[in-house]
């Protein structure tokens, strides 16, 4: 059985975790061994933690700041998502093309290939040929200066620009003891602005950014969950018809109780 125990407030609330590390979230409740932090009001954004690795939990009244153009200019790094398309460019990069380029760096990386999706889903909408206004390109919106030190001298070849983007995560990951919001906010905002604010910082968009990824990756482990269980479920078999059931069905609908009894079944 699950034990839900929902704790709501006025404010957000801070968990502290034993390693050190705080997540911001708006509420929470307690299943079975996992305390699900949701980070949206609405609850369709949330980060699952085991509840022994929480120390406690604080109010956060610290105000969120909308972004201003001149927010968004002293603040996040990136400019905001939907970027516009290179210039002179060839012809974006097939579905099958983005998703080996995925597989193979996920791999490389030892991420889940499913929340590298969900970060190329966020950074560009899968558009190989993407362009921020702030000039960050490709699938993973790399600058030019992240993608150089990356190693990335095309950033608008899927296989490369995912490779490098990629393996910026999995430092991103580590070097925030793989605390996925964090992790997230310091892809969108930049590592130091995490450092500064200890967590998540309190600018609108990279908290819908941080928010928007979370929901994208558990959308998708909830799904592959709920086929799973689906298949995993024994199906009933219906017993052969005998001869007399067989001898006294009425001729034009042979198959009727069957019928019947399959959609009961379902």
């Amino acid at each position: 059985m699950l034990l839900l125990f929902a704790a709501t407030a006025s404010a957000a609330d801070i968990a502290v975790l034993r390693n050190g590390y705080t997540i911001r979230h708006e509420n929470r409740e307690e299943i079975g061994e996992l305390t699900r932090l949701y980070i949206s009001a609405d609850r369709t954004s949330f980060v699952d933690i085991a509840t022994a690795d929480v120390e406690r939990f604080e109010r956060d009244d610290s105000p969120v700041f909308p972004s201003t153009p001149a927010e968004v200019a002293t603040a996040p790094v990136k400019a905001k998502a939907k970027p516009g398309i290179a210039s002179g460019t060839t012809s974006r990069a097939s579905a099958q093309e983005i998703a080996d380029a995925i597989g193979l760096a996920s791999s490389r990386y030892r991420l889940d290939p499913d929340f590298v999706s969900s970060v190329v889903s966020a950074e560009s909408g899968f558009n190989s040929r993407a362009v921020s206004p702030k000039g960050a390109q490709g699938l993973m919106q790399l600058m030019p200066g992240t993608a150089s030190q990356l190693g990335v001298d095309n950033a608008f070849d899927p296989a490369k620009n995912t490779e490098g983007g990629t393996r910026y995560l999995r430092m991103l990951l580590e070097r925030f003891n793989f605390d996925v919001a964090k992790a997230l906010a310091a892809y969108n905002a930049g590592p130091l602005r995490v450092d500064q604010h200890k967590g998540v910082p309190p600018y609108l968009e990279t908290r819908k950014y941080v928010a928007r990824i979370i929901n994208d990756y558990n959308r998708k482990k909830l799904a592959q969950e709920k086929l799973a269980a689906a298949k995993a479920k024994p199906q009933r078999t219906l017993p052969a018809p005998s001869k007399t059931a067989a001898t006294t069905r009425p001729a034009t609908k042979p198959n009727t109780v069957y019928q019947a009894e399959t959609l009961h079944q379902q």
